[in-house]
């Protein structure tokens, strides 16, 4: 294994890098390898077309042919403002600016919007996979409201050379059962056009967060939330790294067993991960966890750390937008780079 993995963990390294997990074993998992596609999607009602959008998502970049995924989200320009967004590193207004930076950076994908995408679709979607993004959450209702509406259609994807599309539902939101109806059938569309299809499985409820924990990031609700993902049949499921445990038994609403909780997971992160991986078919949809919020200088570090516990837990990779968009490009693609490096490195393996 690498030095540099292990200083960047700190006192977390040890923990993290030779835990071994007792709750379901590795080999009861459908892991990532190169020969994911024709072994875990090739049994299914996925058509030629869809198997060959993955392939080429799966075959690009750094991680080609690896059967792990890095990939730039770039959506944040309405999910978060532009402003908000771009203001820390102007260059970025311009649609071409990430494109090019998920090349320069060996990403297998870049995933923005359709006017993003659209706006370069003819210089640069045969040289790297487009995924658009087709619900978002706008900022300019006053006061803010939070819902995903849809921005884009799968056809207008399709057209311009697109291989996924992407969305968001915020589970346990009053808005969930319309936005859970309007995805299915996003996906479905998609994958009537040969598309493969990833879902943003989020959490949106103000009575998810009391006064002492926060549950939006709990193992259970999160790994419940990519079961209902993969139910609507995303390919590959986005999630954020759950940082804590119990949201069913706290807050005392729908049912779980605890079981949950003493056999399927622990305090450890990787534990908590991998009972993300379990709800994702035990793996068979890959997940990908989300990179967060940029915070400076404790970026790299913090990157690190969640590809070491994807990784370990039988995840599929990273999507991390903002710690590698909101810095100079050079410092984007060593961030992604070495995101990438935790996966190639041989030393870091499935706990």
């Amino acid at each position: 294994m690498s030095s540099w993995i292990q200083d960047l963990l700190g006192k977390d390294g040890d923990a993290l890098l030779e835990h071994r997990c007792q709750t379901i074993g590795r080999d009861q998992l459908h892991l990532p390898g190169p020969d994911f596609v024709d072994r875990v999607f090739g049994p299914t009602d996925r058509s030629p077309r869809v198997l060959n959008s993955l392939a080429r998502m799966f075959d690009t970049g750094r991680l080609g042919g690896t059967g792990y995924l890095s990939i730039l989200p770039v959506d944040q320009g309405i999910e978060h403002t532009a402003g908000s967004s771009f203001a820390p590193n102007p260059e970025y207004f311009d649609p071409e600016k990430i494109v090019q930076l998920a090349i320069e950076g060996g990403c297998n994908a870049v995933a923005s919007t359709v006017g993003v995408l659209g706006m370069v679709a003819r210089r640069y979607a045969h040289r790297i996979p487009f995924m658009v993004k087709l619900n978002h959450n706008e900022l300019m209702t006053y006061p803010n409201k939070f819902d995903q509406i849809m921005f884009a259609s799968v056809r207008r994807s399709a057209e311009m050379g697109a291989v996924a599309v992407g969305a968001t539902i915020y589970f346990g939101s009053p808005e969930s059962d319309r936005q859970i109806v309007e995805v299915a059938k996003a996906f479905e569309e998609a994958h009537d056009h040969g598309l493969a299809t990833v879902l943003w499985c989020y959490l949106r409820n103000n009575a998810f967060k009391t006064d002492k924990q926060d549950f939006h990031t709990a193992a259970d609700l999160t790994s419940q939330a990519n079961h209902l993902g993969v139910t609507i049949q995303a390919d590959i499921i986005k999630q954020k790294l759950p940082d804590c445990n119990g949201g069913f038994t706290t807050l005392k609403f729908a049912k779980t067993s605890p079981l949950v909780y003493e056999k399927l997971s622990s305090p450890n992160p990787i534990d908590l991960c991998r009972y993300q991986v379990i709800n994702c078919y035990m793996g068979r949809a890959g997940l990908i966890n989300s990179g967060g919020a940029s915070e400076g200088a404790a970026d790299l570090a913090d990157a690190v750390r969640t590809a070491v516990i994807n990784k370990r837990a039988g995840g599929m990779g990273l999507i991390s937008g903002r710690k590698a968009f909101q810095r100079p490009m050079p410092e984007g693609v060593n961030l992604l780079n070495k995101i990438q490096d935790v996966y190639l490195d041989a030393g870091v393996t499935v706990a």
